[in-house]
């Protein structure tokens, strides 16, 4: 499967999700308004570090060594046993926690209790967040393409009819109730993908942990634990900054800005998920990873640089199509945003590169230093430039960790320049 034909294939369940996207977008902006986002941004990040503590936060690990062991099944079957089974303890123990202690995870992350219930829901639905989001990874390591595609495509559309009928009957809470639960119903799906396929059995998620597998996964687990506790702590701490400082109306400009750029980048973080961490997985000489890196950045980029000019220019349409006429204050985030967002996509050619070759501790001390960083540029430029300052500090963080993570990679074997 070559990168223009993942990038096509991946294309086509871009634009579902996109449009999805786009429905959401608008109900959301008639039935919770910008101060409502920034509730919405809040329990995602507290779903995005819960779901990857019960899963070991071993799915980039899974996919890796499917695709490594490609010639070996029994091997396979063990990367997929050890995951499923750590998966499974790790959700259960995770649900209980979440039950017990719901009020007082509605309080930090949403500010009151009255929301407590949505994580009792969520508890309820975790072991199919991590079940789901494991045998995605089993997809995209075997290279089942189409079978990924199809499965993120269905999910797309069950995502979009849930938080549609559970915002419009029951406003933000039923937005957030949505969030929790929608994975639920992409498992099933999942499952009934994976289950036609000749090479999956149901027991083959689960059995005896293989502790050399599970010592190899340990390492993307270090690397996934960092990122999905210490991105979402810094967008937390920057959104209660914005909030506190700024007005809740502004914090909720700054998550739909980010909420549309994470959908515009949607492509192109997918298919260096889908194609380039599977790719590089299995190169390991070193003139065939300079090469696959330099085809990457030759085609990726300058969809990139394009896509985002288009964005710009169609900024005020897009804000309306997306939200609506309240949020056109946001209009003048869109350019640094839009350049953070291209540097985004250059540094995680060279990021996907770390995660790929385990390089554990560069991958965590990258990710922890420029995630601070992050709020860190945030609190200097927001005094001076307003809510401007945090896309401003968005575009430098990310041209610095490009710099840096570049400088770093120069040293290793495979040489980058």
């Amino acid at each position: 499967m070559t990168l223009v034909k993942t990038s096509l294939l991946n294309a086509i369940s871009v634009v579902v999700k996109m449009l999805t996207l786009l429905g959401i977008n608008k109900i959301l902006a008639i039935y919770v308004g910008p101060a409502g986002y920034a509730a919405i941004g809040q329990f995602q990040n507290a779903v995005q570090m819960i779901t990857s503590f019960a899963s070991g936060a071993i799915n980039t690990g899974v996919t890796k060594y499917t695709a490594e062991y490609s010639g070996d099944e029994d091997r396979q079957r063990s990367v997929w046993r050890t995951a499923g089974t750590i998966a499974l303890y790790g959700s259960i123990t995770a649900s209980i926690f979440i039950a017990i202690f719901n009020k007082s995870l509605s309080n930090i992350f949403l500010n009151e209790s009255d929301y407590s219930g949505i994580f009792l829901w969520f508890s309820a639905s975790l072991i199919f967040f991590t079940l789901n989001a494991l045998m995605m990874a089993m997809l995209n390591g075997k290279k089942e393409i189409s079978s990924y595609v199809v499965a993120n495509i269905i999910g797309s559309i069950f995502s979009f009819f849930v938080t549609a009928l559970l915002t419009i009957l029951f406003g933000l809470y039923g937005a957030l109730v949505s969030l929790a639960i929608y994975q639920s119903f992409s498992f099933f799906i999942t499952l009934f993908i994976c289950y036609r396929t000749s090479w999956f059995k149901v027991g083959y998620l689960f059995g005896p942990i293989d502790r050399n597998i599970a010592s190899n996964l340990g390492k993307f687990t270090l690397m996934a634990l960092t990122s999905a506790v210490f991105v979402p702590v810094s967008h937390v701490l920057i959104r209660n900054y914005l909030g506190q400082t700024l007005g809740w109306v502004s914090a909720g400009y700054w998550e739909a800005m980010w909420r549309m750029s994470t959908a515009y980048l949607l492509l192109f973080t997918t298919t260096l998920s889908l194609y380039f961490l599977p790719k590089l997985s299995s190169l390991h000489l070193d003139f065939e990873i300079k090469s696959e890196i330099k085809l990457c950045y030759r085609i990726i980029l300058p969809i990139a640089i394009a896509g985002g000019l288009s964005i710009y220019i169609l900024r005020n349409f897009v804000i309306i199509l997306l939200f609506s006429k309240e949020f056109l204050p946001m209009n003048v985030l869109f350019f640094w945003q839009l350049v953070g967002d291209v540097l985004k996509i250059g540094s995680w050619v060279l990021g996907y590169l770390m995660l790929a070759k385990a390089m554990v501790k560069i991958y965590i001390a990258t990710e922890i230093i420029f995630s601070f960083g992050f709020v860190l540029l945030t609190y200097i430029l927001t005094p001076t430039y307003g809510l401007l300052g945090v896309v401003i500090a968005h575009a430098v963080n990310y041209l610095l960790y490009w710099f840096a993570i570049h400088i770093l990679l120069k040293n290793k074997s495979f040489q980058l320049n």
